[in-house]
């Protein structure tokens, strides 16, 4: 796709590049986009109302409640989970911490070969809430809704392909900084704004996005999708009263692209939102475990290795999994004695697999992860750097996996792609199962459930979605 390119305050290369987005964000309309992209983004919607409704009832969800019923006016806007009705800035603040606070929503992974696979974005965590919040202020129909959404998340993840790799390696967390442009811009087309206020959205948006990585395996990180949600709303706000900004942030020698990443790949934004579908191509994964997501193609190969071979965790003696080195760096906790630290160990994600055969939200609780058997366990996990998997590629996940077991027997297997990547789908309703797992967590009404699965499931027949937020709330 061509080098990075630095902007230079000389060249006119770039010229425009806010303005194109800021066009695709007007015209786009729903007619305009294909049923498989319709039908893949359901799936996604629904995921991600799922764990809105499960991070509801997160320790995140009770320390940020405390703070929006202090702080936020009332309003109209739901936050998922709760009776609370605030302003649209603060449900979304809530509702994307809620999706990002348990690291199982939708990931989108670079594919080109200078990326690291961890330069990634979660797509609907930051743009949901915004689509979500300003679509229930407007009574918006499923269609519009939808196009918003997509919209959104075309923005973020062509964003975060384009962003040069400097941004992720050097510490930034690209949900919190690139899903802050896509909650502008779902905010900014359901208000109806012209091409130049959504320059001015995305202007604002792109001062207000931050997130760091060394947060990573705390409660922050959820808060980092939460604030991008919020931030994309504030910034619509104030260009909805008149606020100045500037119409090219992001092709400017000061702008988004250079001070985040220290340049950009042109060719990876322009011209390409929509051409295709990042939902078809190269596509957008669903997570099956609550983790992050790099331990997923290791963790879809050890439960098939597990249950193909009938592993008893008693016969285990060690277990070598290796990885490139990227993965390493983004994996960090080899001790976890918390659910945050536990969503980024390699070790303990293994270790829960063969323990328990099953890794979903109650697995990954402070009361399970410190019981003896499966810290024992996490002890016998070797987690190393590989050859074969570093000569992969960084643009890939691929884990090796060794199982030693008493008896003198080696069972091998090697991961490249996890449950619910584009290369091994879940459908819509291994997704609705997914997501009445994460009702079932929230103690959700099982009538409310079934109904939200049916209503997201021909989302685009609904004429006003404040249908779905008396589901989503008490």
């Amino acid at each position: 796709m061509g080098k990075a390119y630095t902007p230079n305050i000389k060249s006119d290369k770039g010229k425009n590049l806010t303005k194109y987005v800021a066009e695709f964000v007007k015209k786009n309309k729903y007619n305009s986009i294909p049923k498989n992209v319709v039908e893949l983004a359901k799936k996604h919607i629904l995921d991600g109302f799922g764990l809105a409704l499960s991070g509801s009832v997160a320790r995140t969800g009770d320390y940020l409640f405390k703070h929006i019923k202090q702080n936020s006016a009332k309003g109209r806007a739901t936050v998922i989970g709760s009776k609370m009705k605030v302003t649209s800035r603060f449900a979304a603040l809530a509702n994307g911490t809620g999706i990002h606070s348990d690291d199982y929503d939708d990931t989108q992974l670079a594919v080109q070969k200078d990326r690291v696979y961890g330069l990634l974005t979660h797509p609907t965590a930051p743009c949901l809430p915004s689509a979500f919040a300003e679509g229930e202020l407007k009574k918006i129909n499923g269609k519009d809704f939808l196009n918003a959404y997509l919209i959104g998340v075309d923005v973020e993840c062509k964003v975060s392909e384009a962003m040069s790799p400097r941004h992720y390696q050097h510490g930034f967390h690209s949900t919190a900084t690139c899903g802050t442009l896509a909650s502008a811009a779902a905010a900014a087309k359901i208000r109806g704004y012209n091409v130049d206020q959504i320059q001015r959205s995305l202007a604002i948006a792109a001062s207000l996005s931050a997130g760091l990585r060394e947060n990573f395996g705390t409660m922050t990180k959820p808060l980092h999708a939460g604030r991008a949600a919020e931030s994309g709303v504030v910034a619509c706000d104030l260009v909805g009263y008149g606020w100045s900004a500037t119409d090219k942030i992001l092709e400017s020698p000061r702008g988004f692209f250079q001070a985040h990443g220290g340049g950009y790949n042109l060719n990876s934004i322009k011209g390409q939102l929509g051409r295709p579908w990042t939902f078809s191509k190269p596509g957008i994964s669903i997570k099956p475990h609550p983790c992050g997501s790099l331990t997923h193609p290791g963790m879809t190969k050890m439960l098939e290795l597990i249950l193909k071979h009938d592993i008893k965790p008693q016969d285990v003696v060690k277990v070598d999994v290796g990885t490139n080195h990227n993965m390493q760096n983004a994996l960090i906790h080899h001790r976890p004695t918390n659910e945050f630290q536990a969503k980024f160990s390699m070790e303990y994600s293994m270790a829960i697999l063969l323990v328990q055969r099953r890794a979903y939200i109650p697995e990954y609780q402070d009361k399970r992860i410190n019981k003896p058997d499966v810290q024992k366990m996490l002890r016998k996990i070797n987690f190393y750097k590989n050859k074969v998997a570093e000569a992969a590629g960084y643009d890939k996940m691929t884990t090796i996996i060794d199982i030693y077991l008493k008896n003198g027997k080696k069972i091998s297997g090697r991961g490249d792609f996890g449950k619910g990547s584009p290369m091994i789908p879940m459908s819509y309703d291994e997704v609705a199962d997914k997501f009445l797992g994460c009702c079932e967590f929230a103690k959700w009404s099982t009538k409310k459930s079934k109904a939200i699965i049916e209503t997201v499931r021909h989302l685009e027949k609904l004429k006003d979605i404040s249908k779905l937020s008396k589901l989503l709330s008490k």
